[in-house]
């Protein structure tokens, strides 16, 4: 494995690392869908558990040990070490968890693929901060649905940010992204899932009772939530086949969409 000292930030091999936002990442010209950043040794631990292709790592000193054992099946991957104040001036940010990667994108999978084994998904519709995504996807992960789909205007899981708030769940949880609501209410109704969009609308029927009615049916349910704010669009709510909500007290009407997600995926995976 080449360890390589940094002394010049003109390496054309660091160019994965050189100020690149997600945007430019994504939509890199050299590969075939694109890099994402791994930011820690636990997300490149769980990157690569996932099969994903390493590039390239930069590793302040101390993390150089580790990086080597994590690459161990990848001994192609050159690992860049050097002092932390010359790779904070090559990335423009430090590094506080010791290590970054750059890995190729996956392709997404087809969302009729995802739907075959899965019994609750869950899906993004048009939430637009990394911070809420990453955090729906570490719920996902950790309470249980089978996979997730996200719009076409919901933020990218693959942002560094929302990776990093996922705990790199969104390395290790299915996922895909589906067109218009028209097309994608055929698929899942093909697929037996029943559409529970999780919004404030007068015709909303509580979470708990909800859960209560498909308690051992063996139902198989797509679970919807909205983007900050403005929650679901009235597609979205025209597309369900219910309306749910968590029922509230002292007077508060909603929670942030990522703490709704947990309470949601919980109720209804005990369902």
């Amino acid at each position: 494995m080449s360890i390589i000292p940094i002394d010049s930030l003109a390496d054309p091999r660091l160019t994965d690392f050189a100020h690149r936002t997600d945007v430019a990442l994504k939509h890199d010209q050299k590969t075939e869908h694109g890099l994402y950043i791994a930011e820690s040794a636990l997300v490149l631990e769980r990157a690569l558990r996932a099969g994903h292709q390493p590039r390239a790592v930069l590793s302040l000193g101390g993390t150089t040990d580790e990086a080597q054992r994590l690459l161990a099946l990848h001994p192609e991957t050159p690992v860049f070490t050097g002092p932390g104040e010359l790779l904070a001036e090559l990335t423009g940010y430090e590094l506080h968890r010791g290590l970054i990667a750059s890995l190729d994108r996956p392709p997404l999978p087809d969302p009729a693929d995802l739907l075959r084994d899965s019994s609750l998904v869950v899906i993004i519709e048009n939430v637009v901060d990394p911070t809420n995504v990453g955090a729906i996807f570490r719920s996902v992960g950790a309470i249980g649905a089978d996979a997730v789909f996200v719009t076409e205007r919901c933020s990218d899981p693959f942002y560094r940010r929302a990776i990093r708030v996922s705990m790199g769940t969104v390395l290790q949880v299915p996922w895909t992204r589906v067109p218009g609501w028209a097309e994608t209410r055929e698929l899942l109704h093909a697929n037996d899932f029943e559409i529970a969009a999780l919004a404030l609308t007068d015709d909303a029927v509580s979470l708990r009772d909800y859960a209560a009615t498909i308690a051992g049916s063996g139902k198989r349910v797509a679970l919807v939530l909205g983007t900050e704010g403005a929650g679901l669009t009235p597609e979205a709510i025209e597309a369900a086949d219910v309306v749910v909500q968590i029922p509230m007290k002292h007077g508060i009407d909603s929670l942030n969409v990522a703490a709704a997600s947990a309470v949601a995926i919980w109720a209804l995976g005990e369902a």
